[in-house]
């Protein structure tokens, strides 16, 4: 038959779709399997072929899991709200509503015509108001548990988008939406405390099954730490600057502090303070930069040291000098740190720019020249002295603060509470509503959801306010405790929101009375296998894994952890190489590979182009490739007959079958195609194989090319769809060759190979070895000292 992918693609496309094959049965008698695949962004500028790679690989193994007899719950939806559609609102006057609207169809038109095995029954998106409305009920119930509060702080701010961001939405000082610089601003903040559940994020990780580097990144994000909290006193007062270090062994070699530029020390005693005016000025140039440039190591260090404030070393009495510098922040640790510039680069560097006394706790380095950050035997420390590990060292620290009462044993992390509104409108509406006389008072539950108000100018106010407090029928209403005038909280919701909950609404997508039903629920969860980008594995899975372990906590789901399993995809490059972008031209648009080559030679070229789990560049003349191969498929109708197996393809057979199935478990899809590949040209080089062979070989085929296999069963008179027939199965005792190739060598030197029987005896083996024509020459004239065979492997002479 010929491959006529414009005809075969959308004819078993609308078959699929008019006979539901891939909607998952709720509560079914099968073995479950929910697989789930990060859901899409829809932007206007459609789907590119890293979509298609990320969704992919559980594509595969979901398909592959149909035939095994599972019933699959394999479903997409849209994670809509967000700045770039917002944005395009501002620019082009269309409203994010329509133009999400039209997004989501070019999406799912782009899905649908790739031929994806999706639960179309399920589609989800985070800006409808029925689903939105349970994102808001959320919130409420972290409300109600004291996990949401507001406080001023200084947040990073990007001027250009108008929006306060959390840390993870400006990493390296640049917003992520817009790439524009952050700066520092001091704004009320709603914030989740994520920070509660710091410990259970880490130890959920020993219970699931994740790559090493996802769980390893997980747990640097986190960043615990183990130390101490101590007290040095302000000298002349009752007040103390707290501090935590994971170093309490170094004290004694603390000459100075350095406290953040905001510190509420310095407005309580200004009056102490002989150089305030520097000391603001200094505030003021730090309020200029950005987190990011204010933390760096390599940057020129500066600061004041406060005229009128001094601090006593709570293990070694010393009164010691105060500092503000901008490296310090308010929002990490408690805005203080005790300075050990013998055995710290930074503080190093600061104190011999600032002419402050260093002094050697540790032995082991020369501090005249460097900072020694090793270990070793502790000296000029007192009680310290002579202790020769850390462990011990910090232990005994530790064990005098809590002694003295100035200070403890103490954990910190590095994870801060989640910054979690947004001065924008395409967001969900926070559902607090602010009372003179009540405080802050949730909307009621029945009134959920508060939906967004139509809106014309979706501009944000200046100074970063939401285009929500433009809007006065929205902002004035009746506080739901006392009835007397409030007004409702403008900012809304980040896009993480709605993604930190979307695999539950899968579950049960129409229901109007609960985010899902209990049963489907415990039926359903968790999530078997999860595949997503790397780049999400600090944020949306670090926030999804906190808001399922509250809901669990509170009785709403059935499991602590949502996802049993969770593995990534690499990136695919231009073909140049580089990352793929607009701006470089080196985007390629799946539209155009579906129209010239077809969707299954597309799905197979992405699963075979490289490790999965590894960038590739893009390559047309591997598409070219994987074209010809399922042309050559589609030929193999005539030169199938009979019924049975080929004796001479039937060992070949098993081999392929065992290895395409642990390779599709394994994520190898370039190994298991390539499998294909080379049996396909044993059987061409046969020259015939039986219509039995041949159902197997499109069977395994399948998952990567399911219209052309479809096409090619139903030729063959196949029953049903064969995306729903069984997975082909194999006998172990045809996998294993009877002859094996064994390595020979002289002196541990590879001489040549010998093909012997599998399991050969010794001494069979060994007479093989030496009769061979290139190996006798070798060992005539020569005493063998020694005979060494590793049984199917090598075998090794020893001579002299």
């Amino acid at each position: 038959m010929k491959y006529n992918h414009r005809i075969i693609e959308p004819k078993w496309q609308k078959r699929w779709e008019e006979q539901q094959i891939f909607r998952a049965e709720d509560n079914s008698d099968k073995p479950k399997f929910y697989a789930l695949v990060e859901f899409p962004y829809p932007s206007g500028a459609g789907m590119h072929v890293g979509h298609i790679k990320a969704y992919s690989g559980l594509e595969v193994i979901s398909r592959r899991r149909r035939m095994q007899g599972y019933n699959v719950l394999f479903p997409i939806g849209f994670d809509s709200f967000g700045l770039p559609t917002e944005n395009y609102a501002i620019r082009t006057g269309v409203h994010p509503r329509v133009a999400t609207d039209e997004n989501i169809k070019k999406f799912t038109a782009q899905l649908r015509r790739v031929g994806f095995s999706f639960d179309w029954s399920r589609t989800v998106d985070t800006t409808d108001e029925k689903y939105y409305k349970w994102t808001q009920w959320i919130f409420l119930r972290m409300f109600e548990h004291g996990l949401v509060f507001r406080d001023k702080a200084l947040v990073n701010y990007c001027p250009s988008c108008c929006v306060v961001l959390s840390n993870e939405d400006s990493q390296g000082g640049k917003c992520d939406i817009c790439h524009s610089d952050v700066v520092q601003k001091s704004k009320d903040v709603w914030y989740l405390r994520i920070t509660k559940y710091a410990d259970r994020l880490l130890g959920g990780l020993e219970r699931v099954d994740y790559p090493p580097n996802i769980k390893q990144q997980q747990i640097n994000w986190i960043g615990k730490s183990t130390g101490a909290f101590a007290d040095f006193r302000l000298v002349g007062t009752d007040d103390s600057l707290r501090i935590y270090t994971t170093r309490p062994d170094t004290m004694f070699g603390a000459t100075f502090m350095v406290i953040a530029p905001e510190h509420p020390i310095i407005e309580k005693y200004k009056d102490r303070i002989k150089n305030l005016d520097e000391i603001y000025a200094y505030r003021e140039e730090c309020a200029k930069k950005t987190e990011f440039e204010r933390t760096q190591l390599a940057k020129e260090k500066t600061g004041v040291k406060i005229e009128g404030l001094k601090a006593q070393n709570p293990l070694s009495g010393r009164t010691i000098p105060v500092y503000i510098a901008d490296y310090v922040m308010m929002g990490y640790g408690t805005g203080a740190i005790m300075a050990v510039p013998a055995h710290d680069e930074r503080d190093y560097e600061f104190a011999r720019k600032f002419g402050i006394e260093i002094i050697e706790v540790i032995k082991g380095g020369d501090i005249s020249k460097a900072p020694y950050i090793g270990e070793g035997e502790m000296i000029n420390s007192g009680f310290l002295n002579g202790i020769k590990t850390v462990k011990e060292a910090v232990a005994a620290a530790i064990s005098k603060l809590e002694e003295l009462g100035v200070g403890c044993g103490g954990v910190q992390y590095k994870m801060k509470d989640w910054a979690f509104n947004r001065q924008r409108y395409w967001g969900e509406p926070i559902p607090i509503i602010h009372c003179n006389k009540c405080g802050m008072v949730p909307v009621p539950y029945d009134e959920l959801p508060l939906v967004l108000p139509p809106v014309d100018n979706f501009e944000p106010g200046e100074g970063g306010e939401s285009p929500l407090a433009k809007i006065e029928e929205f902002v004035n209403c009746k506080c739901p405790r006392c009835g007397s005038g409030a007004k409702r909280e403008t900012d809304t919701m980040p896009q993480w929101a709605g993604s930190s909950w979307y695999f539950l609404r899968y579950l049960d997508p129409d229901n109007d009375r609960a985010f899902a039903d209990p049963d489907k629920l415990r039926y359903w969860l968790p999530v078997d296998w999860y595949n997503g980008g790397m780049e999400h594995v600090t944020r949306h899975l670090i926030y999804s894994r906190f808001w399922h372990k509250f809901l669990y906590d509170i009785g709403e789901v059935p499991c602590d952890e949502p996802y049993d399993k969770r593995t990534a995809q690499g990136l695919i490059l231009g073909p140049d190489g580089e990352k793929m972008s607009k701006s470089k031209g080196n985007v390629v648009d799946t539209n155009d590979v579906v129209e010239e080559f077809g969707a299954d030679v597309l799905r197979l070229y992405i699963l075979f182009m490289g490790d999965y789990e590894k960038a590739a560049p893009w390559s047309e003349s591997s598409v070219r490739g994987c074209k010809r191969f399922l042309d050559k498929v589609a030929a193999l109708p005539g030169i199938a007959k009979g019924q049975g197996v080929t004796p001479a393809l039937d060992p070949k057979f098993h081999k392929t079958i065992k290895k395409v199935s642990l390779d599709i478990e394994e994520m190898k899809f370039n190994t298991a195609i390539a499998a294909l590949m080379t049996l396909l040209n044993d059987i061409n080089e046969h020259g015939a194989l039986t219509i039995d062979e041949l159902k197997i070989f499109i069977k395994l085929l399948c998952p990567f090319a399911p219209h052309l296999t479809e096409e090619i069963w139903e030729e063959l008179g196949g029953e049903g769809f064969l995306s729903l027939a069984a997975w082909p199965e194999y006998d172990e005792a045809k996998t294993v060759d009877e002859q094996v190739e064994v390595a020979v060598q002289i002196n541990g030197r590879l001489r040549g190979t010998v093909m012997l029987p599998l399991d050969c005896p010794r001494d069979e083996a060994l007479a093989i070895a030496r009769a061979d024509e290139k190996i006798a020459p070798m060992l005539a004239g020569v005493n063998i000292v020694k005979e060494i065979l590793v049984p199917n492997r090598i075998i090794n002479f020893v001579v002299k």
